[in-house]
C-alpha cells in the first residue's frame, strides 16, 4: 500500500506530519524525506498524527526515532498522536513509549500546548 503524507503547521514552530498507510521498508523513505523538510524548518513541536497508520515496520519505527533525534538535538520536541491499537503495541513491544510524548488526540495535544503555554507565560496552570 502507497504511503499518503499530509504536513501542514498547525501554528509557529508546530508542524503536523500526518502519514496515511503502511510504514514499511517499501514507503519508510517517504516519511523520511517529508521529515527533512519538516526539520529544515527548524520547528519547536512536530507531532506525528498517526490515526492512518495501519501498519508500522521497523523501518518506521526507525523514522520515528531519526526524528525524536534530530528534533532533541535542537531543543525541540516530538508529539504522537492516534496511535491505532496495532500501531501501539509495536512500540509497547520495543519499550519505546515511556520517552515519547503520546496523545490520544489532537484535543488532549491542544489542552497540554495551552497549558504549557500559559505557564510559559507567568501562569499558574500546572498539569
Amino acid at each position: 500500500m502507497p504511503l499518503d503524507i499530509k504536513v501542514t503547521e498547525k501554528e509557529r514552530g508546530v508542524s503536523v506530519i500526518a502519514p496515511v498507510g503502511s510504514i514499511d521498508s517499501n514507503t519508510y523513505a517517504q516519511l523520511d524525506k517529508e521529515a527533512e523538510v519538516v526539520l529544515s524548518q527548524k520547528p519547536k513541536v512536530i507531532v506525528l498524527d498517526m490515526a492512518g497508520v495501519d501498519y508500522m515496520s521497523s523501518a518506521g519505527v526507525r523514522v520515528v526515532f531519526k526524528i525524536k533525534k534530530a528534533l532533541s538535538a535542537a531543543s525541540g520536541t516530538l508529539t504522537i498522536v492516534n496511535l491505532q491499537p496495532q500501531i501501539q503495541k509495536v512500540f509497547d513491544i520495543i519499550n519505546a513509549l515511556p520517552e515519547l510524548n503520546v496523545f490520544k488526540s489532537i484535543e488532549e495535544l491542544d489542552s497540554y500546548l495551552d497549558k504549557m503555554q500559559k505557564k510559559e507565560l507567568g501562569g499558574k496552570e500546572s498539569f
